[in-house]
């Protein structure tokens, strides 16, 4: 999948190297928004994780890309947790590399994922969860028009905590004609206004 400069592509084994790489490179970036194991060890092995993600895939219940900027892998983006049957609805999760922030490869990648979702994968509805403290990750969301669903109290381990999140989300019939060519040319309906960070903060 490929719009302007960015593309997604599913992860592959060899890519390991350079996305350890990113998110050493990038640790007080990304750390305040990484999924962390309540007791577990601050240490990620990404052979291993990529192992995983493509066992998932494998099983179809996940879809583990790399983001692209002009052909540089700019960070990662899963749809993950896809259930089936009568629920048809997976979640997104996403990381970017903060040389890449800026430059529309977020909201593009997640717009063109999303439109995969829908249009090859079959599925219905798709949520993205956000700390109500990540400002960047909450102006992806509003740019994509996802429809704010309320406040989810402690809802992941995001960085040694339980963390409360913002939960958005889009079904098949908010974008009929895709959530890429909505954004594109300018048809994304003003975003709903959120909650005060400190409703949202544990």
């Amino acid at each position: 999948m490929r719009y302007g400069s960015v593309s997604l592509r599913l992860v592959r084994p060899r890519d390991a190297r350079v996305l350890q790489r990113e998110l050493l490179e990038n640790r007080s970036w990304l750390q305040p928004w990484e999924a962390t194991i309540p007791g577990g060890s601050g240490g990620f092995d990404m052979r291993a994780a990529i192992r995983r993600l493509l066992q998932q895939h494998r099983d179809g219940a996940g879809y583990p890309f790399v983001m692209e900027y002009e052909g540089e892998v700019a960070g990662q983006l899963n749809i993950w947790g896809v259930a089936r049957g009568s629920l048809a609805s997976a979640t997104i999760g996403y990381w970017v590399s903060e040389r890449f922030a800026g430059r529309g490869v977020t909201p593009t990648a997640v717009a063109m994922a999303t439109d995969a979702a829908f249009d090859q994968l079959g599925l219905h509805r798709v949520e993205i969860c956000i700390r109500p403290e990540n400002r960047a990750s909450l102006r992806v969301v509003q740019k994509l028009g996802f429809r704010y669903e309320g406040l989810r109290r402690r809802y992941i381990h995001i960085d040694g905590d339980w963390r409360d999140h913002h939960a958005f989300a889009l079904t098949q019939e908010d974008v009929p004609r895709g959530v890429l060519s909505r954004w594109v040319n300018g048809e994304v309906p003003p975003a709903a206004e959120l909650p005060s960070p400190d409703e949202g903060q544990s």
